[in-house]
């Protein structure tokens, strides 16, 4: 009997769910997960996660004692908040799982290493070791040197927000462990762009990058794990199959699931050593000059932490509402 879609890519490929819905990942038992503002805050609107919310905001509330604002409550509890929900994903999963710094520290090397050495404090605080853990930074050239002190310290960095190779190179030269390009966000500029509505999957911008991305790792040897991540279709997941790792909405990993056929690997090490790649030495000038010219990268970038940023604000409203209602209900001190 022939394989679904889904089995057939773990075999070469680790997938990751791309959810902060905690039966989600119990459903498709991901080796590694990895979420972001957008998915938190979609999360903890479900009724289902109330409890999670309304725990980490009660424990906030405790910690900073009755003369506390409404303020300092919900910023301490928006701190805790993604690592309560990497603690309920880290029991269900065996591997990692990615816990972003706040967006608005995208341009702060100094901000961003003191917040992802909070997040990691509160893990091990809890019980579970920094190898679990990837810090979720995005790829900013400031973003991109944070990450590399933290590598350095044993704190794992997952750089998001990834469009161009200028990001891939320097994230790769800086150490980092893992990087995510976002494969449907470059479709989605491409198709605005050209005014054309698909492209074979094969022909898909965004699979290429990834692809070239992929090569020029494996030719010249970098660690940097390479998880394509942000997928519109199977299609564009079937075209990187044999990729490190590909991160995936559950809603894509039932089709997989659901899917019948044969699935060739495409992208291959081995092979990408006897191909004919142009190395790029790389510093901030270059970096610079490279995002600048690489339209698609410098807009999807700044609007990625913009819509990143959009949805923390969302959170951090939706627990002052919460807050609110519990001091309501409970008449905890405010």
């Amino acid at each position: 009997m022939s394989k679904n879609l889904l089995e057939q890519l773990r075999e070469m490929t680790v997938v990751v769910a791309d959810t902060g819905d905690i039966q989600a990942i119990e459903k498709f038992k991901p080796q590694d997960a990895t979420t972001n503002p957008s998915l938190i805050t979609a999360a903890a609107q479900m009724p289902e996660y109330q409890e999670i919310v309304d725990q980490t905001l009660l424990q906030a509330k405790k910690d900073l004692g009755s003369g506390a604002s409404q303020a300092q409550v919900v910023s301490l509890a928006f701190d805790r908040l993604a690592v309560s929900f990497g603690l309920k994903i880290l029991q269900i999963i065996p591997g990692r799982v990615s816990t972003e710094v706040d967006a608005r520290l995208s341009y702060d090397t100094e901000a961003t290493v003191t917040k992802a050495r909070e997040l990691i404090a509160q893990y091990e605080a809890a019980g579970v070791s920094r190898q679990r853990i990837l810090i979720k930074i995005a790829s900013t050239w400031e973003g991109i040197r944070a990450a590399e002190i933290l590598e350095k310290e044993g704190i794992h960095c997952n750089l998001t927000l990834l469009f161009g190779i200028h990001q891939a190179i320097a994230c790769a030269e800086a150490g980092v462990t893992l990087i995510s390009p976002f494969v449907g966000r470059i479709l989605d500029w491409y198709k605005k762009e050209t005014g054309r509505d698909s492209y074979p999957s094969a022909e898909d911008p965004g699979v290429l990058s990834v692809t070239k991305i992929y090569n020029y790792y494996k030719k010249f040897g970098y660690k940097t794990e390479v998880m394509g991540a942000s997928f519109r279709n199977i299609g564009e997941i079937t075209e990187l199959a044999g990729c490190d790792l590909l991160t995936i909405s559950p809603a894509l990993l039932g089709e997989l699931q659901a899917t019948i056929g044969e699935l060739p690997r495409k992208l291959d090490a081995s092979k990408a050593l006897g191909m004919t790649i142009e190395k790029i030495s790389m510093d901030k000038a270059t970096f610079d000059k490279m995002h600048t010219a690489d339209r698609m990268a410098s807009e999807k970038l700044d609007e990625g932490i913009k819509g990143f940023t959009k949805a923390l604000e969302s959170l951090e409203q939706l627990l002052a509402e919460r807050l609110a209602k519990l001091e309501a209900e409970t008449r905890i001190p405010v």
